[in-house]
């Protein structure tokens, strides 16, 4: 072999070397991440959703004597009867004077910001029953700039859905979707007014589905970002299709904190029906106060696992009485639907027609007993729009603030050491939003002492349903003035 040729060889090995170092050594360019692109949903959702702005009458109060100005009257409305700094001779538990705006001139004024969206297109908006309630107006203000007073249809508290409509034919209509379809970890957008900041969307994830909380309803949880304003809103999958209305987020600090609430759109959709028809949600009910089976009680019982509805408490000739239900009963099924959890019991038997002949089965002293049940009808939470009020109404029908009571025996007017008073058997509506809960005992109205359950709701029935009144309230050892409003 020549020098020469011994040459170009190594030559082109070194060069050959030398390519593969710099292959080997060029930088990799990293692949762009793509995330998910909402552009389209929310094109197609955006115009459908609405801004609701809500006004509330006040009265304010007049300057000079009896006006309502003495600052000492208003500590006294705010922090309790028994608010006495020195220099004031008034015996503790005095009730105060006057509200505050109690008189004076009646003006309008905001009362908050929430958000909807059209279900038709002649105009019907889903929203929350807390948004609107105690709203005297409402106004609409679609993504386009078109504003409209918005009426009332029907609101019911228990499930927090509301159903307001404006004069329109043509409104940008949703479609509704299929909660039991999502999924744990699937992309979901809520749209709505955060702060009054209207067409804003936001995205996340389902954290999780049937999250119970001891509402009424089990909520789609997620993790996107909900604030004030946001209430009312609908949470949409990819498709564009609405499973959910925001309606709660669980917080410490009173903004957003990573977890938000929202109703499923099929048990909204259920109550919108009835609302609809009749401005009103006619529920079933059983007669049976219930709690949850732990562990311990479960296993002490026999049952295999933890599960059904302990009964608590049997109301005298209710339903469940009728039907041979006993306290300490477990309620394992209700016209053959497992009845899983404490909360599942309430929603059958409140989505089941009044006058039905159901089937119910129990835990009872290590067996199961298997009993016939007629579901008795529950009161409204609040009366249809436009209707009056009914008289002849048994004395545990929910009243104008949403309280059905019952007389003092003998023995517990002995242990309450009182004259008169009535027990609260059950708080729903204004009374239940003021923190009214059943168990207390109601000994006066604004300044008039209770007697009985039959006067009481005389005195509830005369009250002005424009302002605030004041009950004096007995919870275990402590009695204190509780401000609330009656429905309208």
């Amino acid at each position: 072999m020549s020098l020469m040729f011994m040459r170009l060889m190594r030559r082109a090995c070194g060069a050959v070397l030398l390519g593969a170092s710099l292959a080997v050594a060029s930088p990799v360019l990293a692949q762009p991440v793509v995330g998910p692109d909402f552009t389209s949903v929310v094109e197609k959702v955006d115009p459908g959703v609405v801004n609701i702005r809500t006004t509330a009458s006040i009265r304010v109060a007049g300057r000079g004597p009896g006006g309502g100005s003495d600052p000492y009257e208003l500590f006294r409305w705010f922090f309790g009867p028994d608010f006495a700094p020195p220099g004031r001779n008034v015996p503790p538990g005095t009730p105060p004077q006057t509200p505050p705006g109690g008189g004076g001139e009646e003006r309008s004024v905001p009362r908050g910001v929430g958000s909807g969206f059209f279900i038709s297109q002649d105009g019907y908006i889903l929203t929350n029953h807390h948004v609107v309630d105690g709203a005297d107006g409402i106004v609409v203000t679609l993504t386009d700039g078109r504003e409209f007073k918005a009426e009332v249809i029907g609101s019911d508290q228990r499930t927090d859905v509301a159903l307001i409509k404006v004069d329109t034919k043509d409104a940008p209509v949703l479609n509704v979707g299929e909660p039991k379809a999502l999924r744990k970890g699937e992309w979901v957008l809520a749209f709505g007014s955060p702060f009054g900041l209207d067409s804003t969307v936001t995205a996340g994830i389902v954290s999780a589905i049937g999250r119970d909380t001891g509402d009424y309803l089990p909520f789609i949880q997620t993790d996107v970002a909900v604030n004030p304003g946001n209430s009312g809103g609908p949470l949409v999958n990819l498709n564009g299709q609405v499973v959910g209305i925001n309606s709660q987020i669980v917080s410490r600090s009173g903004g957003f904190m990573g977890i938000s609430l929202a109703i499923p759109i099929d048990e909204a959709m259920r109550v919108v029906q009835q609302l609809r028809e009749t401005g009103q949600v006619v529920r079933g009910r059983i007669g049976v106060q219930v709690g949850e089976v732990s562990e311990e009680v479960g296993r002490a019982l026999g049952l295999e696992r933890a599960q059904g509805a302990l009964v608590s408490g049997v109301e005298r000739g209710g339903p469940a009485d009728r039907a041979g239900i006993e306290a300490g009963d477990v309620v394992l099924k209700f016209n053959g639907q497992d009845v899983r959890r404490v909360s599942d019991l309430p929603r059958m038997v409140g989505n089941t027609k009044p006058g039905t002949a159901a089937s119910i089965q129990v835990w009872r002293k290590g067996k199961t007993v298997d009993l016939k049940i007629e579901v008795d009808r529950m009161e409204p939470d609040t009366p249809p729009a436009g209707a009056s009020k009914e008289s002849g109404a048994p004395e545990q029908a929910t009243n104008a603030l949403g309280l059905a009571v019952t007389d003092l025996t003998n023995a517990q007017r002995n242990e309450l050491r009182v004259q008169g008073g009535v027990r609260v058997e059950r708080a729903e509506g204004a009374a239940a939003s003021a923190g009214i809960a059943a168990g207390d005992v109601i000994l006066g109205v604004n300044n008039t002492d209770v007697s009985n359950a039959k006067q009481f709701n005389e005195l509830v029935g005369k009250l002005e349903s424009s302002r605030t009144h004041v009950l004096l309230v007995r919870r275990g050892d402590v009695t204190q003035w509780v401000p609330v409003r009656p429905a309208r």
